[in-house]
């Protein structure tokens, strides 16, 4: 059996390109959009979308599988300094199910040492908006939440049944502090994942229903 070496698609996707939406809270925050160019007798601007595409198709960006992914939130974790390092332990075989030879998964290359919280720190989302802290994560949500909105506030008009649902025609960080901490949304943000894109789940933003599917 041949030995296997797996690839990734890179770089740009036809007819689109990636912009950046820059923080007003924090300027460190660029949140990836992706602006797709209509057909030239359409007449129109290019269509913003939402892109979660990750440093794949930024054709600015420098891929090396073996190095992981950019820790675009490691300095966000890092300031709130409720959190500490401590040495994690290397992979065990039962880790990989006592896999021997080529099934074996080898560790990866780039060991970070784990974070954890300081003693009588919580380090969760919900923790900091309970506590009235608006973070970097949160904010980096209500701009990607506030796709399209801004264009279309004055030409929208409301009607029809709300269900209960109270979607404000612009999302504020503050607003979106305030359903994580009445527990209607869920920031998922563990602090050894650094790399990981903020995005928040709720009945009053774009993503409604998360699920681990395997």
């Amino acid at each position: 059996m041949k030995d296997i070496f797996p690839t990734v698609t890179t770089g740009p996707l036809p007819a689109s390109r990636r912009v950046w939406h820059r923080g007003a809270l924090n300027a460190d925050i660029r949140v990836p959009m992706r602006a797709i160019d209509l057909h030239p007798t359409a007449g129109e601007p290019p269509v913003t979308v939402y892109d979660s595409s990750g440093p794949y198709t930024d054709p600015q960006a420098e891929i090396a599988i073996e190095g992981g992914l950019p820790r675009l939130r490691e300095a966000w974790i890092a300031a709130r300094g409720d959190t500490e390092q401590y040495d994690g332990r290397h992979v065990k075989p039962e880790d990989n199910g006592f896999a021997e030879g080529k099934r074996l998964v080898p560790e990866f290359p780039v060991r970070h040492q784990p974070k954890r919280a300081k003693n009588g720190r919580a380090v969760t989302q919900m923790a900091y908006a309970r506590a009235g802290i608006v973070t970097p994560e949160m904010e980096f949500v209500a701009i990607r939440e506030n796709l399209g909105r801004q264009a279309a506030r004055q030409a929208m008009e409301r009607d029809g049944e709300a269900f209960g649902a109270e979607i404000p025609d612009f999302i504020t960080p503050e607003f979106v502090r305030d359903e994580v901490a009445k527990g209607r949304a869920i920031i998922p943000a563990n602090i050894n994942h650094p790399e990981l894109e903020p995005m928040a789940i709720g009945r009053n933003f774009l993503v409604k229903i998360n699920a681990n599917i395997g």
